[in-house]
């Protein structure tokens, strides 16, 4: 039988409305709990009024989306499927020659254009308002200030001490496993009322345990002459870690930037590593949604209703979802710390998902 346009329209427009309901539901959740937890941070903060702690978790809610629009599409998807086989619409058009496939496809499209929409033109909007959170959040509940900056002159670091700031230029850097090299480098150290003490010019320098080892280093003071030392060693408390965690979150750059941020990163001698699985995971974010439609369908597409087990099927779909949170956060870490290829990382939990889904519809539709 071939397939009514009609029947489509209204199928994937039940399914649409129904996404964006619990959609609304689920960030409204969020919502909440966020505004609760920064009012609990800002409790100490005079400055911090119900009305900037409102504002800020309202900020934050868009890049929330993406993480609670696949059990969005699931649990929408189910109340959907639910909804047309218990008023029967599903069981006449299943005898009428309609293949459970059939009137899947409206969904799996709608899905499909959903994550569209939602990495390439909702992404922008989130990754902007993720960042002006995340800067409100420094200065505002952490008090503290990016120290680093990388631009095409180099990088730049800046380190505050209860006696003195040091402000580190290099020209050219380099990252070598977990050791950072730099050369051409200039240290600029301040006291404590922001005045310049001295300068420190060497040739290379590497980062280790709580220092910095200068090669070739000319120490200069005002009114003195200059001093050499092969080895110079200025203590430090930066890591490679904390610089790499210092520069802005994947989340608060657009799907459109990561790109050439990533290019950048990686020509300033940075491994972009978290970066890249965060924009492969974007690009399987539609395949995601396909993925959770067909989970959906397998907790909830049953013509018989009178062979009884909803509750069960319903609580089911719903571990199942967990399940897959779980799953999905675990392989992710995994990237992160390299245990996995990145590509398998960010590709294999809608993979996964999606051959099980469907896997589980061939058994129960074919046996």
């Amino acid at each position: 039988m071939r397939f009514s346009p009609i029947l489509s329209f209204y199928i994937g427009r039940q399914f649409l409305l129904s996404c964006l309901a619990v959609l609304a539901f689920l960030i409204g959740l969020v919502l909440l709990f966020d505004v609760i937890e920064l009012m609990r941070r800002a409790a100490s903060r005079p400055e911090a009024t119900l009305s900037l702690v409102f504002g800020m978790g309202l900020l934050k809610q868009p890049q929330m989306v993406h993480l609670v629009l696949p059990f969005a599409v699931m649990i929408g998807g189910m109340a959907t499927f639910w909804r047309l086989t218990r008023s029967h619409e599903l069981v006449v058009a299943r005898a009428a020659g309609v293949s459970v496939w059939q009137f899947l496809t409206p969904a799996l499209v709608i899905a499909l254009l959903l994550g569209i929409f939602e990495i390439t033109a909702f992404n922008p909007l989130a990754a902007a308002m993720y960042g002006r959170y995340e800067r409100l959040q420094d200065d505002l509940l952490l008090r503290h200030s990016n120290p680093l900056t990388v631009s095409q002159n180099g990088l730049w670091l800046r380190e505050s001490h209860d006696e003195r700031t040091t402000v580190v230029h290099a020209a050219q850097v380099s990252q070598e496993g977990a050791e950072l090299r730099l050369r051409d480098v200039s240290v600029f150290v301040l006291d404590r009322d922001e005045r310049f003490e001295h300068r420190i010019e060497a040739a290379a320098a590497r980062l280790g345990e709580g220092h910095f080892d200068l090669d070739r280093a000319w120490i200069m003071n005002p009114g003195k002459p200059s001093q050499y030392v092969a080895d110079y060693r200025l203590p430090t408390t930066l890591t490679l870690t904390r610089i790499q965690d210092n520069f802005a979150a994947p989340e608060s750059m657009s799907f459109w930037e990561l790109p050439g941020f990533i290019a950048f990163f990686e020509s300033a001698g940075f491994s972009a590593h978290r970066q890249k699985l965060y924009w492969q995971s974007l690009l399987s974010f539609p395949l995601l949604l396909c993925a959770m439609v067909l989970v959906a369908a397998v907790f909830s597409l049953k013509p018989n209703l009178r062979s009884g087990g909803i509750v069960t099927r319903l609580a089911g779909g719903v571990m199942a979802g967990f399940l897959f949170y779980f799953f999905s956060k675990l392989v992710y870490a995994m990237g992160l710390s390299s245990t996995l290829p990145l590509m398998l990382a960010a590709w294999s939990p809608p993979v996964v998902t999606g051959l099980v889904g469907l896997a589980s519809l061939f058994h129960l539709e074919d046996g």
